[in-house]
Parts: C-alpha cells; structure tokens; sequence
C-alpha cells in the first residue's frame, strides 16, 4: 500500500469519525420500525454525535497543539496522546450520559455509545504503558457492533454492511503498517480488544 492511501484511509476513518459513521448507519439505514425514535429527529441527534465525538474533541487537540502542551496533531508519541484522549473520553462520556438518562432515546443509542466511550478510556489506559493503535481499536469495536446489530435486527438487513466493514477494518490495519505509526502487534492487539470490547458489554445488562 502507498503511503498516500494510507495516509487518506487513516483520516477517512480517524477514531473520532467512527462514531459518526456509526449512529449514521443506525439513524438513517436500519428498518424504520428497528428504532422508536421519530424519524424527524435523527438528524439533530446525528449533529450532536457529530460535535461530541468528532467537532470538539478534534479542536481541543487543535487548542493543545497551538498551546504547546502536544507537538503534533497526529499524536505520534503517547505523551501526546494522553491529553486529547482524556478529553475525547470526557466528551464521550457526557454524550452517553445523555443517552442514558433521557428516556426518549433508545436504548441502542446508549449501548453504542456506551461501547465507544470504553473503547476510548481503554486506549487511554493502555496508553500509559504502551502505544496501542487506537485505529485499530476503533475499528474492531466498530465492526463488533456491526455483527451484533446484524445478530440483532430479525433480518439479514446488515450483511452487505458488515462486509464493508470488514473489507474497511482490513484496509485502515494494513494503512497503519504501511505508515509505520504502530509494529503488528499493537495492530492486532488492538483490533482483538476493540472487538471483544464491543461483544462482552453489549452482553451486560444495563
């Protein structure tokens, strides 16, 4: 792989945009009757997903980078990652606060959200110690969520998007060792943790 794609797969799908992608997918591609919420405000909720998970957290790492506290927005070394990732996971979490409490938003918003927001204090903790690939992560816990929604709806209404999703989890691995940023190990590690992340809280009862 070239390192252009590489570089334009590893900002196509960035972790912070994943979040988006997602409630994307679950607001305006499953069946009507999959959510209860009314059809004429998913788009506000896929605006504040937006903001909460991509728009703020992405300038506070802008805000850091021109204050000097990271060098760089790729957040190549894992002192710069501890910041941004505090603050994404703050951001996060708030969003899925909110999901939870509101009793207007199904019960799937939450759950998603709930799973991204782990999958972030995750690579925060890790990071502490080692460089784990949070492309990875985020792209493992994306395509859990791919396969439990396909095992969820009653229909087979996700498969062509779960083979995507697979097709895309491949592509962004193989683009993250293509540019050096991470060794195979803290790849695959992550994409092994992001996944299982995704199927063992999906299970627990909230």
């Amino acid at each position: 792989m070239n390192s252009r794609l590489a570089m334009a797969l590893s900002v196509v799908f960035h972790p912070l945009l994943l979040p988006s992608y997602l409630f994307a997918l679950i607001l305006f591609y499953l069946p009507v009757g999959a959510l209860t919420f009314p059809m004429e405000g998913r788009r506000l909720v896929w605006i504040m997903v937006f903001l909460t998970t991509f728009l703020i957290p992405g300038l506070g790492a802008y805000a850091m980078r021109r204050a000097g506290q990271i060098s760089s927005l790729t957040l190549e070394s894992r002192a710069d990652r501890r910041w941004p990732l505090l603050f994404a996971a703050a951001c996060y979490t708030v969003t899925t606060v909110l999901f939870y409490r509101q009793s207007y938003f199904d019960d799937l918003f939450f759950y998603v959200m709930a799973i991204i927001t782990a999958s972030v204090y995750m690579t925060l903790v890790i990071n502490q110690f080692w460089k784990i690939s949070a492309h990875a992560i985020g792209v493992g816990g994306a395509l859990g969520i791919l396969v439990l929604l396909y095992d969820w709806l009653p229909e087979p209404y996700l498969f062509y998007p779960a083979v995507i999703g697979i097709a895309i989890a491949g592509a962004v691995l193989s683009a993250r060792l293509a540019l050096g940023a991470h060794n195979t190990k803290q790849v695959y590690t992550g994409f092994i943790l992001g996944f299982l992340l995704g199927v063992i809280l999906w299970g627990l009862p909230f």
